[in-house]
């Protein structure tokens, strides 16, 4: 893979991602970690990403978030699962919005 991510050559590909979750003051609710295959690039829906469990998540489409991922071995810090060498990594910080 090139170091240039586009919609058309990151389907098919495992990525690591993660989720940092905040309120609106900036402090940490909850972090995760996940991976999976990206299966479809669509505008509408976004960046899907189809789990190992068969479950599907959907990241909006902002290419500039992925990165290819150095080869190596991942532990989740959460499950203990480790991932090997995928090939790209991506992290997204929540906000929370103020509650009405």
């Amino acid at each position: 893979m090139t170091d240039e991510i586009t919609s058309e050559n990151i389907v098919g590909k495992t990525v690591l991602i993660g989720l940092t979750h905040e309120d609106k003051n900036g402090e940490i609710i909850e972090q995760e970690q996940f991976w999976g295959t990206i299966t479809k690039v669509d505008e509408s829906r976004g960046i899907i990403i189809s789990k190992p469990t068969g479950e599907e998540f959907s990241l909006p489409p902002a290419l500039h978030a992925f990165s290819v991922a150095p080869p190596g071995e991942y532990k989740l810090r959460s499950t203990g699962e480790i991932v090997v060498n995928p090939d790209l990594l991506s992290t997204w910080t929540v906000t929370k919005p103020e509650e009405e």
